[in-house]
C-alpha cells in the first residue's frame, strides 16, 4: 500500500509523520506539502522545515506553491475553502501520477468536534452531524486522538513543530469555537471532545441504518435521467413517496444535493401533506413550482420533476 502523508508542519501533521509507520505498518510512505503563500516568510519557513524533516526520515516529499488569493478572488470564493480545493485537486493529481492508494491527513478529535459545532450552527442535515465527511481515497487516522493528547507526545518525545500564527487569531469562525468556545465547554466537561467523538460514531452508525432505508426507499420511487421523463434530472412519484412513513425524510435526502432552502423544502412539505390528507381532488399539485438556485422543482400530479433552471 502507498500512503501520501500531507504534512503542514504543524503539531497534528508532524505527528502524523513521527507516527506514520504505526498508523500504516508496512505501507510505503511520502509526504505532500502545500505552500499556500499566505504568510509570507512564515509559509517559507514551514515549507523549509518540512523539506528538512523529509531529508531526515528519508522520505519522499512533493511540494506545490499556490497563489492561493487570487484563485479565492477568481472563482468567488473564500481563502479557506479555495485552499482547500487547491490542496485536495493536487492530491488527486499525485495519487494518478504516483499510484498512491491513499492520502492522509493529519484531522484529529478537536478538528472533528469542530466541524461537528460549525455544522450545528449553520444549519444541517444528518451528514453534518457525522463529523468531519468521508473523502473518497482520504484517510483521518488521528480523529480518535485529542489535541491535548498529540500535544503531550510530541513533548515527551522531543520532536520539533511549526506554530500557525493564524491559529491564535479568532476572526475565523473555526478559530472562534477552538479559542472562546471550547474553552468553556471543557469546564463543564473536561473530556468534551471525547464525548462529542462518542456521539458522533453512534450518530454514523445511525445514520448508516437511515441511509439503508433511503436508498431502498428511493431506488422504488425514484427515476434518474435517462430514465426520467421530460429531460428532468430525476422523477419523483408522488404516490410512492407519500406511502412511506418516513416520507419527508426521503424527500430532503433525494433533493439535498439541489440547494433547496430549508424554506422552500418547508413549503413542499405543506403542499405534499395538505394533498395526502385532503378528500381526494381538493387540493392539486399540478403546476407548482419550487425553486432553488440552480433547479426547479415541477409537481404533477403524479410526479415531482426537478429540472435545470
Amino acid at each position: 500500500m502507498k500512503v501520501l502523508l500531507a504534512v503542514s508542519g504543524g503539531i497534528d501533521s508532524m505527528y502524523m509523520l513521527h507516527r506514520a509507520p504505526d498508523l500504516f505498518p508496512g505501507a510505503s510512505l511520502a509526504v505532500a506539502h502545500c505552500n499556500f503563500r499566505l504568510r509570507g516568510a512564515e509559509s517559507d519557513g514551514d515549507e523549509a522545515f518540512v523539506r528538512e524533516e523529509c531529508e531526515k526520515a528519508g522520505l519522499t516529499l512533493f511540494v506545490k506553491r499556490f497563489d492561493t488569493s487570487a484563485h479565492a478572488s477568481a472563482n468567488g470564493i473564500s481563502i479557506e475553502m479555495a485552499a482547500r480545493e487547491l490542496r485536495y485537486a493536487w492530491f488527486r493529481e499525485l495519487c494518478r501520477e504516483h499510484g498512491f492508494d491513499a492520502v492522509a491527513t493529519a484531522h484529529n478529535a478537536n478538528d472533528n468536534a469542530e466541524t461537528l459545532i460549525l455544522n450545528l450552527l449553520r444549519g444541517t442535515g444528518t451528514k453534518g452531524l457525522r463529523g468531519i465527511p468521508d473523502h473518497g481515497s482520504i484517510v483521518r487516522p488521528l480523529l480518535g486522538v485529542t489535541r491535548d493528547e498529540i500535544r503531550e507526545w510530541m513533548e515527551r518525545h522531543g520532536f520539533e513543530w511549526r506554530e500557525d500564527s493564524t491559529n491564535a487569531e479568532s476572526e475565523v469562525k473555526r478559530n472562534k469555537i477552538r479559542n472562546r468556545v471550547f474553552p468553556v465547554f471543557a469546564e463543564i466537561n473536561p473530556s468534551f471532545v471525547r464525548t462529542l467523538g462518542e456521539d458522533i460514531e453512534r450518530i454514523r452508525q445511525t445514520d448508516d441504518i437511515a441511509d439503508d432505508y433511503f436508498r431502498e426507499a428511493a431506488a422504488r420511487i425514484v427515476k434518474h435521467a435517462p430514465e426520467a421523463a421530460s429531460g428532468a434530472i430525476l422523477e419523483i412519484s408522488v404516490p410512492g413517496l407519500l406511502a412511506l412513513k418516513h416520507w419527508r425524510y426521503v424527500l430532503w435526502r433525494t433533493i439535498e444535493d439541489y440547494s433547496f432552502s430549508a424554506e422552500t423544502f418547508a413549503k413542499l412539505c405543506e403542499l405534499l401533506d395538505r394533498y395526502r390528507t385532503s378528500p381526494l381532488g381538493t387540493v392539486t399539485l399540478s403546476g407548482k413550482t419550487f425553486q432553488s438556485p440552480g433547479h426547479q422543482l415541477t409537481a404533477r400530479r403524479k410526479h415531482l420533476l426537478l429540472t435545470l433552471r
